[in-house]
């Protein structure tokens, strides 16, 4: 394992899902006007492919943010990165116009981030697991480091490498959440694998299916199984009483304003208390209006014709689960009257969200380095840049995991186009100053 010459780059990016993608494009554009100077990047992705929330491309279903939140429009509004250039290059652009909406398929939408990612494909290695990353030997001598040393393991059997990067910028993505004593298999899904392994299923042999969550991810799949499955009992488990409408009216959603991480960042403790207590509806455990009274209309369509396949078991959690055979045992507890009961399902899909990405076990012994505040959170420059003692002066950057110091948008497309942008500007400035500044 050695270290080349020509493995030292300006940025080194490790994922390369749209947020990476959206910083990709941002540099990509930096080097179009300023050729006398182009920023040198590299991104390596886990994935075989590129790919972003594959499985839950269901039929029909529509992104939650206006299609102008692309990966550069906010940034740069004549980008030919755009959804926009997306669709005059695909020849739609009128066609789309006459649809009348804001919110296209996620179908088109993951066309979009394929068709962006495919102008710089040169810029990505799949199939490239990121194993650590460290200070080089030299840093151990108490001088500071301008760069670190990724460690890249190839998926295909090439080995593992090193590559020196001046900045990295970590965008490993979500971690899907299961509840406490639940774990996945070939009949207990996380909503992060839904069509993966729904595929895998002979439709007849699932005659009872249940959907644990309140959210977006949860309705949606109930909807779908109980339109793709005409023979099935279908069950909502629902913690809440029921869905909860999200909030998408114009005030609201200021919250993912560009501006509004200016007012999250620098705000007191109750200015950031006031924007989950008041505005987390606008994005968590929550569901489309649209969504909602699809499914209120399907049960009501059964109570009219005397039917019943979809069941919502409200206020109601799981406490545990079994395998029978090839079925699923699921223990219930209602919060209504405190009543249990089993119920004996072929599939059960936990729409339970997501964590919120933690750098710490990719950063290794360098996190140390990374300074954190009175809760043990990372600190975070507005530039999204860890702050760090004077022995690392390359820059770390976090796309995601943010949301104690920059707010709701931290891992959502809602502000990627603008976050990528600042990331890329932090970047192109400390180069041009020597590196980023550390804490002293």
């Amino acid at each position: 394992m050695g270290t080349s010459a020509q493995e030292i780059y300006d940025v080194v990016g490790i994922g390369f899902g749209p947020s990476n993608l959206s910083l990709a494009i941002a540099l990509e554009e930096h080097r179009v006007n300023f050729s006398e100077s182009p920023v040198t990047a590299a991104f390596f992705e886990r994935q075989p492919s590129f790919g972003w929330h594959r499985n839950m491309l269901l039929p029909s279903t529509t992104m939650q943010v206006s299609f102008l939140k692309d990966l550069a429009t906010f940034r740069n509004p004549v980008s030919r990165f755009s959804f926009v250039s997306y669709l005059h290059d695909s020849g739609r652009l009128a066609h789309f116009v006459n649809t009348q909406t804001f919110f296209p398929t996620r179908q088109e939408f993951h066309q979009y981030l394929e068709w962006a990612e495919s102008r710089l494909a040169d810029r990505v290695s799949y199939n490239s697991e990121i194993t650590g990353i460290r200070l080089p030997p030299a840093a151990a001598s108490g001088e500071a480091s301008q760069y670190v040393q990724v460690e890249v393991r190839n998926g295909n059997g090439a080995g593992t490498r090193l590559v020196n990067a001046r900045n990295v910028a970590i965008s490993t993505g979500l971690v899907p959440r299961m509840p406490d004593g639940a774990e996945r298999d070939e009949r207990v899904w996380h909503s992060s694998e839904f069509l993966a392994k729904f595929q895998q299923m002979k439709p007849e042999e699932l005659k009872r299916v249940a959907v644990v969550g309140a959210g977006q991810s949860a309705a949606e799949i109930t909807r779908f199984l109980y339109d793709s499955l005409q023979h099935a009992q279908v069950f909502a488990i629902v913690p809440s009483y029921g869905y909860s409408v999200a909030d998408d009216t114009p005030f609201a959603n200021q919250v993912f304003d560009p501006s509004a991480v200016d007012d999250y960042y620098f705000g007191t403790g109750p200015t950031r208390e006031a924007f989950w207590h008041y505005h987390k509806n606008t994005n968590y455990s929550v569901v489309d209006d649209e969504v909602i009274r699809d499914l209120h209309r399907r049960a009501y369509d059964e109570d009219v014709c005397g039917t019943k396949r979809l069941h919502f078991l409200n206020l109601t959690r799981v406490n545990e689960i079994k395998r029978v055979g090839n079925e699923t045992r699921v223990s219930l507890e209602s919060l209504l009257d405190s009543n249990a009961q089993e119920l004996d399902v072929d599939a059960l899909v936990f729409a339970t969200g997501y964590d919120a990405m933690e750098p710490s076990g990719l950063l290794g012994d360098l996190d140390r380095y990374c300074l954190r505040d009175e809760s043990g959170r990372h600190r975070v420059q507005r530039d999204y840049r860890l702050v760090t003692t004077p022995a690392v002066s390359c820059g770390i950057y976090l796309q995601g995991g943010t949301e104690h110091t920059h707010g709701l948008t931290s891992s959502l497309l809602s502000n990627i186009a603008v976050r990528s942008g600042e990331i890329a500007d932090s970047i192109i400035m400390g180069r041009a100053e020597g590196g980023p500044e550390t804490e002293q």
